[in-house]
C-alpha cells in the first residue's frame, strides 16, 4: 500500500493526517501510540505495543548484565 500524505501545520508544529485505510492497516484508533523508526530505505511507522516494549526493556537490561555470558554462548 502506498499513500501520499501532505505535511500540514498543526498549531506550532507540523503533522500528517492518516487516512482510514492506513489506520486500519496499522490497527490503531484515536489515542493509540505509533513508533517511527529508521529503516534501510527510509522510515517505518508501526503501531506501538506496550507489552513488547516492556519485554524489550527487560531483555536490554539482562543483555547488559550477562553480556559476557551471552557472548560465550554465541560461540
Amino acid at each position: 500500500m502506498t499513500i501520499d500524505l501532505k505535511v500540514r501545520k498543526v498549531g506550532n508544529s507540523l503533522g500528517i493526517v492518516l487516512p482510514k485505510e492506513a489506520l486500519a492497516q496499522l490497527n490503531v484508533e484515536e489515542g493509540d501510540s505509533l513508533t517511527l523508526s529508521e529503516a534501510q530505505d527510509g522510515v517505518r511507522l508501526t503501531a506501538s505495543n506496550p507489552e513488547f516494549a516492556k519485554t524489550m526493556a527487560v531483555f536490554e537490561s539482562l543483555s547488559r548484565r550477562y553480556r559476557n555470558t551471552l557472548r560465550e554462548l554465541a560461540k
